[in-house]
């Protein structure tokens, strides 16, 4: 990859959505390193609360220097799926997720905060902790519970957010996502001697 940060390459898409009004927060391993154990990626994740109106200005604005493609949006919008945007000069790829309609992605959205994550000093959003554990532990029973990248992202948040975590709301949903079995077992192997049940 050519020597261009990662937040050179998200810059001019987060510009863009804040031009146009469109609230998102960033997910996957980036916000996992920002809260627990830092690690490289390969991509980057966004959800944002796209509609069709969005996507004529989305295009125009980004195409120039990113391959984006205004059909693969409309439908990822009309099927709450994703798409792809992938920055020409370095082919890093952002994956961008349509924000689901059930009430706990709704919630997780609500909770999102504004944090530091470059020496530019710019704001961007996040989930909260708990969340980036518990859309981890969804995305790794998924893929059944095979992925090591997504499990050490967990216990990396849960060492290093230990203090501050909100223990009840981490139980609710855990339950309600049906991974409470998963997050005992993450709360066992990262040292917290508490039970998600």
């Amino acid at each position: 990859m050519k020597d261009l940060n990662i937040f050179g390459i998200l810059d001019p898409v987060i510009e863009i959505f804040e031009k146009i009004g469109v609230s998102y927060y960033i997910g996957g391993s980036l916000a996992s390193s920002a809260y627990g154990v830092a690690r490289a990626t390969m991509d980057i994740d966004l959800v944002a609360d796209l509609s069709l109106d969005h996507v004529e200005i989305l295009v125009k604005t980004l195409e120039e220097k990113y391959y984006i493609d205004e059909d693969m949006i409309k439908d990822a919008i009309n099927q709450k799926g994703s798409f792809n945007i992938i920055h020409l000069e370095t082919s890093m790829k952002i994956d961008v997720f349509v924000l689901q309609d059930s009430p706990y992605f709704k919630n997780v959205f609500s909770r999102k905060r504004a944090e530091i994550l470059d020496e530019g000093g710019r704001l961007f959003y996040l989930p909260s902790p708990e969340d980036i554990i518990l859309v981890k532990l969804d995305w790794y029973k998924l893929g059944d519970c095979s992925s090591e990248r997504q499990w050490n992202d967990i216990i990396g948040v849960l060492k290093v957010q230990k203090k501050n975590l909100d223990l009840a709301y981490l139980r609710h949903w855990a339950i309600e996502l049906q991974v409470d079995k998963l997050l005992n077992n993450a709360f066992i192997e990262s040292g917290m001697n508490i039970l998600a049940t």
